[in-house]
């Protein structure tokens, strides 16, 4: 997994230098979403029992098939209906399937705070998120040094947007200082082996600042599951693939 980490970081910021080309920063900050206010998806984990992030994500470099004709609108209505708390759209196209404008339609069809789950390595990314219409964006400890680390989340603050920092290891909390923090999300796969294990996330939580609000990632298949995280310090759990292997008629957090 960190090879394949260290690989997408290397294609990202190939990708990113293509795009300040042809659409740079100036054009970003015109759009209409760029200036609209954003929505606090830290308020509304903290506001919600289970703090459900529902995720859209068609494939991933684990598993190249989860759901590849997913509606991005259908099922963003259904996140929202089912009563999540927010919603995560992976926008990168080579290796998860995604896409900005997926961000773009599933922001106009519903009212959840939305999460862009993608590789970010550079500022220009934070100023696309913004003019994409998305409320929060993801930082991984893994794949940045801690100094690019905070720049980026300065910025992100500074345009309106949370911070869902990533980690693998409770070490790597000491890479970003909390005041730049809006949520911390523990990732139960070992970047090592591959393999998820729920109790590797419940083994980081004493470590972790008590007073920011912690994610649960990967490996969430069930009701039992999200009980036991929430019941031992998580304040919500991120589910993807579960959901996105259902028809988007068939989600309901009762039938996790």
């Amino acid at each position: 997994m960190k090879r394949i980490l260290e690989e997408i970081i290397g294609y990202q910021q190939l990708v990113v230098n293509l795009k300040k080309q042809k659409m740079p920063v100036e054009v970003l900050t015109s759009f209409p979403e760029f200036s609209s206010p954003t929505r606090s998806l830290k308020q509304a984990v903290a506001k919600s029992e289970q703090g459900i992030i529902a995720e859209f994500k068609r494939r991933s470099p684990s598993k190249e098939t989860i759901n590849l004709r997913a509606d991005v609108m259908e099922i963003a209505q259904s996140y929202e209906q089912m009563g999540a708390a927010g919603m995560s759209v992976l926008t990168n196209q080579r290796y998860f399937g995604g896409s900005l404008e997926d961000l773009q339609l599933a922001k106009s069809v519903c009212n959840l705070p939305i999460l862009r789950k993608d590789f970010t390595v550079d500022a220009y990314q934070i100023y696309e998120a913004k003019a994409y219409g998305a409320d929060a964006i993801l930082l991984i400890a893994n794949a940045l040094p801690s100094e690019k680390l905070e720049e980026l989340s300065v910025l992100a603050h500074d345009l309106g947007l949370e911070i869902l920092f990533e980690i693998h290891e409770a070490e790597e909390i000491e890479k970003l200082a909390p005041k730049h923090i809006d949520l911390i999300g523990v990732n139960n796969r070992n970047l090592r082996t591959f393999e998820v294990d729920i109790q590797q996330g419940l083994d980081m939580l004493p470590h972790l600042p008590s007073e920011l609000l912690k994610i649960s990632e990967s490996g969430i298949q069930d009701t039992a599951t999200i009980e036991k995280l929430i019941q031992q310090g998580f304040n919500g759990v991120l589910v993807g693939e579960f959901f996105m292997k259902q028809n988007a008629s068939e989600h309901n957090t009762n039938n996790l």
